[in-house]
């Protein structure tokens, strides 16, 4: 996922989704990620679907990002079926210079990672509030509840100070569709995203962490509706 719930409509993150659905071709097997800024990109395909004749099927990452593809008009594929796919489309919470990224507001990070890993082509969708010189926001880690104090205990250990997402409408916790917790935990600035990503993936217990190495581009998007490409 991506980024945080979107409230109203944002040029910004409307010229980043549309400008990365132009670069979906007839043919395409589309990984699409889920998140507010993703939202735009997977309408636009809709729109191109119904009015220019794209020829795609698409892989959602979230039950969120499935009701907008449904919605609108978006083929829908999964990965059994099609285990490679050309081009991911996603959102992130922040990323840096070197497009290492956060990820993981949404609770849809393993899904997300599943997807961007299994295409040829990574790109991320964003406003230029996202972009930073170091990491900072805190790292989600999708959680087993079987593991959650080990879990916790280890993050604890690598210097992090981690919180259990509670749910915005419910009394407890955030349950992905996985059927499983989410620990939002902060580490501070994150010079060594790929050092502290390995020791995250180490810990027993944790599914999945939010920080994504594998980002091949990014798309900025403008108030005036303009782009600025990043890529590596």
């Amino acid at each position: 996922m991506a980024d945080r719930n979107q409230t109203s409509e944002s040029p910004e993150k409307k010229a980043a989704g549309v400008y990365a659905a132009s670069l979906v071709k007839s043919g395409d097997a589309v990984g699409l990620g889920t998140g507010s800024t993703v939202a735009y990109t997977i309408k636009e395909l809709g729109r191109r679907i119904r009015e220019d004749k794209l020829d795609i099927v698409g892989v959602v990452t979230s039950y969120q990002s499935e009701a907008i593809a449904i919605e609108a008009g978006v083929p829908l594929t999964t990965l059994a079926q099609t285990p490679k796919l050309t081009i991911a489309i996603d959102g992130a919470d922040q990323f840096d210079e070197n497009l290492c990224a956060i990820k993981g507001g949404g609770a849809a990070h393993t899904r997300e990672k599943i997807v961007s890993m299994s295409a040829a082509r990574f790109i991320v969708v964003s406003d230029p509030a996202k972009k930073v010189k170091h990491l900072s926001v805190s790292v989600p880690i999708e959680v087993m509840p079987f593991g959650k104090e080990l879990v916790v205990t280890s993050l604890k250990e690598l210097g992090g100070s981690p919180v259990l997402r509670a749910a915005a409408k419910k009394d407890g916790p955030v349950i992905t569709d996985n059927g499983n917790f989410v620990v939002d935990c902060a580490f501070g600035e994150i010079k060594n995203p790929q050092e502290l990503a390995l020791k995250l993936s180490q810990i027993p217990g944790a599914v999945e962490h939010g920080i994504f190495m594998n980002v091949d581009e990014v798309i900025i998007g403008k108030a005036d509706g303009t782009v600025e490409i990043i890529q590596k």
